[in-house]
């Protein structure tokens, strides 16, 4: 018997605000990527977020090893995004100045 070689569909998908994310969960590819680059197997990726299948985080972890350098850029420019937007939205806050009046406010 002839073994179906057929190729399976990722299970990544990109949501409205452009991040993509595994299996049509919240879980994202950059918490399954970080996770397997800071040394956790795929069954362990799989109990840290377990509304993933097994199978999701395997065919992910494979995806990243067959597309690295693309899915380097978008991690990298996803925390370029990520840090501009702190610092847009620190700098409109005036963070330091809200930190000393809710300390005064706290200390008074």
């Amino acid at each position: 018997m002839a073994l179906p070689l057929t190729t399976d569909p990722t299970p990544l998908n990109t949501d409205r605000h452009g991040v993509v994310r595994v299996g049509g969960t919240r879980v994202t590819l950059h918490s399954v990527v970080e996770a397997f680059l800071q040394g956790a197997t795929a069954e362990e990726i799989a109990l840290r977020y377990d509304v993933l299948s097994l199978p999701d985080v395997y065919a992910t972890i494979a995806y990243y090893l067959r597309h690295r350098d693309d899915i380097d850029a978008y991690l990298a420019g996803e925390a370029t995004a990520s840090e501009e937007a702190r610092a847009k939205y620190a700098s409109t806050l005036e963070v330091d100045v809200l930190r000393e009046r809710l300390l005064a406010r706290h200390s008074g």
